[in-house]
């Protein structure tokens, strides 16, 4: 939690200036010009006690003055500038530093900025709640300035899009909606028909409306995956944003098994089936693209446990030189996959990026001239030109017995979606010693132990040691906001007690965030990989035959020009990239 004392000090750091009234009263300035009677004055103020609106708001409404006419006195009163903000548009990086829903709560819209200060057009300058949370949201002095109520809300219809409903609206909307169901149902209904059965069916408009709008919300967000987890009382959503959760929303217990239905449906699964753990795919339309959600679904004392994995076709992007390798690494990895035969191993924990560096590696080999074919759990992405096969352990269809089948496919090359067994690793290993390039993926901490991990399976040393030309272990680390970002200037042996080799360059230039509208105000927005490329020399291939420990194999590496991952890291914080935390956070040294 902030230190009080702390918050006190920003806001008064950034306290905007209040307008405050200059001379007479607005009823005073428009009497004396003419524009209305004292009569007629006298209606409007009590119309005002009445309504509890402000007396300007009032007297246009009443037709007593136009809202040119109100404006150009409330400028006056309050010694603001009057702003236009439909001509011209206001530009769009300009409006980002106002969420939508402060704009929409406050009337009130960015048009100007300068280096330290924010020019706040409103419909009331004198809100100082709203000048508050503005300049506290963003950092800047905010100026108050004046516009037409119906220009500040049509430019906030124009820019930030028409309003929402919120989460709460549409809880309370689906709330009230089961507790007629129920009652229905405790009457004995019009149809009869069982509370159980209305819950499963999840056809109520609310329940619908509810699971589009998270589903929406992990798409607008770049979500990766979106979580439904049951508690005693609630169950919470929860969205995984550049690697990290987030809460979205919590929800009252009733409605997690219409929720749960609900998905059920979309995903073509059992509804009546809570006992055994479930999975499907959601075709979710959004726009113009339409979006694939693996679902998930796993029994758990409190309920059943959803993940949804976002899969955004869109979004993935089949080019090597586009991961983010240094020059060495990809390098040697471009080496790897144009070898006729040969074992590519891609390591890491799940979420790590691994799948689509291996559709990269394969968008670089498709072509005619080629037959590839994949064993994978599940397909994730289809790829045009290359045979994927999804593996169903439940009919038999093993990554082992796709591996057997592939073999007598004349493949050139093989994808396995990992090495879960001795059986897949034997079988792997004779395709790439048998004139097949195989490319899989093992769960191991980083490139080194990875040959300890498949010799603690089982395979024999000198079959491996004849096999793998690559390992390539990779992490996904967070990226500073480029809308927020900050330069800081440290000694560059401040970077030495978290495995930075020194290279002499004295002061180094990180980058941090401020935090913004545009990462959440956590200061990290996007991702970038890590990688740590180690490849099979034949002095690393003498130490695999002797069975060395991945201490011995590591430093051999390094001395032929590995990076660990933590270096890696550290160098995407000297380029400004990321931050100490951040790499610290997703490597081990």
């Amino acid at each position: 939690m902030a230190d009080p004392a702390h918050v006190e000090d920003v806001r008064a750091a950034i306290a905007p200036p209040v307008a405050h009234p200059v001379g007479r009263r607005l009823g005073d300035l428009v009497l004396a010009a003419g524009l209305v009677t004292q009569e007629q004055l006298d209606q409007a103020i009590a119309e005002q006690v009445r309504s509890d609106e402000r007396l300007g708001a009032v007297l246009n409404r009443l037709g007593l003055i136009s809202e040119e006419e109100l404006i150009h006195f409330l400028a006056q009163q309050y010694n603001v500038l009057v702003v236009d903000v439909l001509e011209p548009p206001i530009a769009a990086e300009i409006v980002t530093l106002v969420l939508p829903a402060v704009a929409r709560k406050y009337e009130v819209i960015p048009v100007r900025r300068t280096p330290s200060s924010l020019t706040l057009a409103m419909v009331d300058p004198t809100n100082l709640s709203a000048l508050d949370e503005v300049a506290f949201r963003t950092g800047l002095r905010v100026v108050p300035a004046i516009a037409r109520p119906s220009a500040v809300r049509k430019a906030i219809e124009l820019h930030y899009g028409q309003p929402t409903e919120s989460f709460g609206d549409v809880l309370s909307q689906a709330e009230a909606e089961l507790a007629k169901t129920e009652r229905d149902a405790r009457r004995g209904g019009p149809a009869g028909i069982d509370l159980h059965e209305l819950r499963a069916s999840a056809d109520q408009i609310p329940v619908v409306r509810l699971v589009n709008m998270f589903l929406e919300e992990a798409i607008r967000r770049g979500a990766s995956d979106v979580h439904l987890d049951p508690q005693p009382a609630t169950f919470c959503v929860r969205l995984r944003t550049d690697g990290v959760l987030h809460e979205l929303m919590t929800s009252p217990k009733r409605l997690e098994p219409a929720v749960v239905s609900r998905l059920k449906i979309m995903a073509e699964l059992d509804i009546a089936e809570r006992r055994l753990p479930q999975d499907g795919r959601i075709k979710f339309r959004w726009g113009s693209r339409e979006i694939d959600f693996r679902v998930s679904i796993l029994p758990t004392i409190f309920g059943e446990s959803i993940s949804l994995r976002v899969l955004d076709k869109d979004a993935l992007k089949l080019d090597l030189a586009a991961l983010g390798l240094d020059a060495w690494g990809l390098e040697h990895l471009q080496r790897a996959i144009q070898r006729p035969h040969g074992m590519i191993l891609i390591t890491g924990p799940t979420g790590s990026g691994k799948t689509t560096t291996l559709y990269s590696a394969l968008g670089t080999l498709n072509s005619p001239e080629l037959h590839i074919v994949t064993a994978e759990d599940p397909v994730e992405y289809n790829l045009k030109g290359i045979n994927q096969v999804q593996v169903n352990e439940e009919i038999g269809l093993t990554f082992a017995a796709a591996l057997r089948s592939f073999l007598r496919h004349d493949p050139n090359v093989i994808l396995v979606g990992e090495m879960r067994d001795l059986e897949t690793a034997q079988i792997a290993v004779r395709a790439a010693l048998t004139g097949h390039l195989v490319m899989s993926t093992l769960h191991t901490n980083d490139s080194p132990s990875t040959v300890v991990r498949l010799l603690d399976m089982g395979l024999a040393p000198f079959l491996l040691a004849s096999s793998i030309h690559l390992i390539v272990a990779q992490r996904l680390a967070r990226t500073v906001c480029a809308e927020c970002r900050e330069p800081y200037e440290v000694d560059e042996g401040s970077l030495v007690p978290w495995g930075h080799a020194p290279q002499g360059l004295g002061t180094c230039t990180l980058s941090r965030g401020k935090g913004c509208s545009t990462c959440n105000f956590t200061g990290m927005k996007g991702r970038v990989a890590l990688y740590e490329v180690m490849p099979v020399s034949p002095e690393i291939r003498e130490l695999i035959q002797r069975s060395a420990p991945a201490s011995e194999i590591r430093q051999l590496a390094r001395n032929q020009g590995m990076r660990t991952l933590r270096e890696t890291g550290l160098a995407k914080v000297i380029e400004g990239l990321t931050t100490v935390d951040e790499v610290v956070r997703v490597t081990s040294e």
